[in-house]
């Protein structure tokens, strides 16, 4: 057995048991800030780190991701996974090329989606994007870095919320290698208990962009870890342009009255 990075052996061990919130950092900066808030692992967001660059979710090259994992990886002590849309590719031989690129960047998970960005067909059909994850599979195993691999089937957020269709998808993808399964944009504790019970013992990942549920009653479900996708980006995004629209409309500050000082951001980055 190769030797791993011990941030590979340390995300692996966190799937074995309990349930875990894996927050999504948009750039180093807030990679930074969140590792010392006490979490166990990270995660990147393509959509935080396009809106990061001016571009729109789905909108960065395979170079930009990469090179964006590897300074998020190299920033951190902590495990990151890297969301890695849908491989940048379509082609099982070219989805396998890619994610041995990204095995290199010293990410220590990633996840490969079943979503075409095409609205008319927006899943690949379904033995497409079965082969598509065991060849992500064989490229990880070629890699020997021991990266873990994360299927993700996006119905729920590409117009196909069929909750037994997801299953079917996330079950086959269990079988051709992924060790954690991912359907984001399911939300009720039935539909998500049920797709923690279809995959068992595999571990699954929820993410949460809206208060529907608590850490809590999530990991009674069954749910072993806790994502939150570009949720913390447009959070930030979100006080950002209020306070710049005030500007703009009104003429007016006031929402620079509850900001952080200079004093406090400086801290949380002196090294």
């Amino acid at each position: 057995m190769p030797e791993h990075d011990p941030r590979v052996v340390a995300f692996r061990r966190l799937h074995e048991s309990g349930c875990f919130v894996i927050p999504n950092p948009w750039d180093v900066g807030s990679a930074h800030v969140l590792a010392q808030m006490g979490f166990k692992a990270l995660a990147t967001t393509s959509a935080g780190f396009a809106w990061s660059i001016g571009r729109p979710d789905n909108g960065v090259t395979l170079d930009e991701a990469l090179a964006h994992f590897t300074a998020i990886a190299a920033a951190v002590q902590l495990p990151v996974n890297a969301d890695f849309e849908r491989a940048f590719a379509t082609d099982p031989g070219e989805v396998g090329e890619n994610v041995a690129r990204a095995c290199a960047t010293g990410v220590a998970g990633l996840s490969v989606e079943d979503s075409t960005h095409d609205r008319e067909r927006p899943l690949f059909d379904f033995d497409l994007a079965v082969e598509r994850i065991r060849a992500a599979r064989q490229a990880i195993d070629a890699s020997g870095t021991g990266v873990l691999l994360v299927g993700r089937s996006e119905g729920f957020i590409a117009g196909r919320p069929d909750l037994a269709e997801t299953i079917r998808r996330l079950e086959a993808y269990a079988d051709a290698g992924a060790e954690c399964l991912f359907a984001p944009g399911v939300r009720t504790l039935a539909d998500i208990e049920a797709i923690v019970r279809a995959v068992a013992p595999k571990p699954v990942n929820v993410v949460v962009n809206a208060n529907f549920a608590t850490v809590q009653q999530l990991a009674a479900a069954g749910v072993r870890r806790i994502s939150v996708g570009g949720t913390l980006a447009r959070t930030a995004w979100t006080s950002f342009l209020g306070a710049a629209r005030e500007i703009a409309e009104l003429g007016t500050f006031t929402a620079f009255g509850p900001t952080l000082s200079g004093a406090e951001l400086n801290q949380l980055f002196a090294r």
